[in-house]
């Protein structure tokens, strides 16, 4: 069993070190565009579906570029921007596209000053012309010309956000506020042409951050806890295994506590990072997984030993907030993978190792209730064997 338990946590290791590994095909170099428009670069972009076709002027200073947002079903607004000051979206520079309920399509400009800002039509810091946008085929593509001024001191760089969201009716509804609608950023150079994929290096510090936190996370709380608890419940029935369970459990779970501190340490400076984001029912059970462990944890020094009179009201109390702390641990890794939104393959992996657990705890369980109804038969028909022989001895010398 101790085989089978190690080789789950080594895979569940490597499974959750590859979320953090992306893939994504280059195709915006074969597209040809229905108006005949020609571009010298191009960038697919990592996320939602979208491309950026460009042609940088630097004698006029004229940016030309043509968003490109793929597989948009319908009531979907999507948005490119440019941030002159800083990474992300707030004091970013947006152009707005959606279908429109009659059928046409309503592109407009939007000035971002606060997590709080509508996408409300303004003029921007800079000159847009030439605005336009389709939508044919799902895909609505955006063509606008900008005239910036590229800052040659921060290498030709300029920060890019790109975003879509749901529509009701012809109002715009803010985007989801998690998985690949926070990822997508990017630092756009016009001289090299170089797209490096969210902000290279302050957001995709975040995203790196954010799968560390996932993973700490997912490996203490969400597997070692679970597996620590099935080590506790049944090697103990093995005789031939005491003391050596509980010192297994107290590693395994003392282990998953400070894993567990540290991927919540790290969702504390996500949070402080991040203050127009919020995740309050994640934020809330890993508040409370946080302080039950801790309880937990301290508890261990409190413990009565076997024979005390207190030993039962300190079982129930472990017992009760140990299989608390497991079940807010799965669920709050199910929450995680929601934010982050991994590919489907991890989330259906972590169910696996879920179920997994599950069938081994529910074998074990049924083969613990034989082994332990079976000792109580014979611990009764050896004191049973042991009183008759003790009345057949009174009798004989009666």
């Amino acid at each position: 069993m101790m085989k089978f338990l190690n080789q789950i946590l080594c895979v569940s290791l490597v499974l959750s070190i590859s979320m953090s590994t992306l893939s994504f095909a280059q195709t915006c170099s074969n597209y040809k565009f229905s108006s005949n428009n020609v571009f010298d670069s191009c960038n697919d972009l990592p996320f939602l579906d979208s491309f950026l076709h460009y042609t940088y002027d630097s004698s006029t200073g004229s940016l030309h570029i043509a968003y490109r947002h793929t597989k948009l079903t319908s009531g979907k607004w999507v948005a490119w921007a440019v941030n002159p000051k800083s990474k992300g979206m707030v004091g970013a520079e947006a152009i707005v596209a959606y279908l429109q309920s009659d059928g046409t399509v309503r592109v407009y400009t939007s000035p971002i000053r606060s997590y709080q800002t509508s996408l409300l039509e303004g003029d921007l810091s800079f000159n847009v012309s030439g605005l336009s946008a389709t939508y044919e085929n799902n895909e609505m593509v955006v063509l606008a010309s900008l005239k910036i001024s590229l800052d040659l001191g921060n290498g030709g760089n300029i920060n890019t956000v790109w975003q879509d969201g749901p529509m009701s009716g012809n109002s715009l509804l803010s985007h989801p506020t998690s998985g690949n609608n926070v990822r997508s950023m990017s630092t756009l150079n016009l001289v090299s042409g170089v797209s490096a994929a969210a902000g290279g290096g302050g957001v995709s510090s975040k995203l790196r951050k954010r799968n560390i936190h996932g993973i700490l996370n997912g490996v203490s709380w969400g597997i070692m806890m679970p597996v620590g608890a099935i080590i506790a419940r049944y090697l103990r029935v093995a005789k031939s295994a005491d003391p050596a369970w509980f010192y297994i459990h107290v590693f395994c779970q003392a282990s998953a506590y400070i894993i567990g501190v540290a991927g919540w340490a790290t969702g504390l400076k996500l949070g402080g990072d991040s203050p127009g984001i919020q995740y309050g029912t994640h934020r809330a059970i890993g508040i409370a997984l946080f302080s039950l462990a801790t309880v937990q944890v301290f508890a261990i020094f409190l413990r009565p030993k076997p024979e005390h009179k207190h030993r039962l009201y300190w079982n129930i109390y472990h017992h009760t907030i140990g299989y608390t702390i497991i079940i807010l641990g799965v669920v709050n890794v199910f929450k995680g993978l929601g934010i982050l939104s991994p590919k489907k393959q991890w989330r259906n992996a972590y169910i696996g190792i879920i179920v997994a657990l599950a069938i081994v705890a529910s074998l074990l369980e049924a083969f613990t209730w034989y082994v332990v109804i079976k000792r109580r038969k014979l611990e009764e028909s050896a004191k049973t064997a042991q009183h008759g022989t003790s009345n057949g001895a009174r009798s004989q010398y009666a």
